[in-house]
């Protein structure tokens, strides 16, 4: 059976001491047993990497493995262009998520480049969003 990929950009390695106003307490590593949960019987791939092109080498592997994306890519949303193009190549469902309702923020985080190829995006349920967005794509790939 192929895995989900969950993919974490820049930063989300300091959930729970980043500003907890914002994201809230939850850590990365308890986001990650969420997700494990929510998957069932799906295998997961969960990363996280500070690194742009980190996070487009799990995309290329996702393209040649995996069977959907959920991908919080941070910061990176609004300005990477190499992971939009990376992800205009995998063929299975996408889901963007963001813990924060990024259009109730600042401007600059109101135009997500990753929107543009995600099949969903998901904004503003806090660390539980990841919850819903791989039961999603559980159901959207059961076959």
């Amino acid at each position: 059976m192929k895995p989900i990929f969950i993919l974490n950009g820049p930063n989300l390695n300091r959930l729970g001491k980043r500003e907890p106003e914002i994201y809230g307490t939850t850590t990365l590593a308890e986001i990650e047993t969420m997700c494990w949960e929510a998957a069932g019987q799906r295998p997961i791939r969960f990363h996280q990497s500070n690194a742009e092109h980190q996070l487009v080498d799990w995309i290329h592997e996702a393209i040649d493995e995996g069977v959907g994306i959920v991908i919080n890519p941070a910061g990176l949303s609004f300005r990477s262009i190499p992971i939009l193009d990376a992800l205009k190549m995998f063929s299975g469902p996408i889901i963007e998520l963001h813990i924060s309702n990024i259009h109730r923020r600042e401007e600059i985080y109101h135009h997500s480049l990753v929107s543009k190829v995600a099949t969903a995006v998901l904004a503003g349920l806090g660390p539980k969003g990841y919850r819903v967005a791989v039961q999603s794509l559980v159901e959207m790939t059961a076959a």
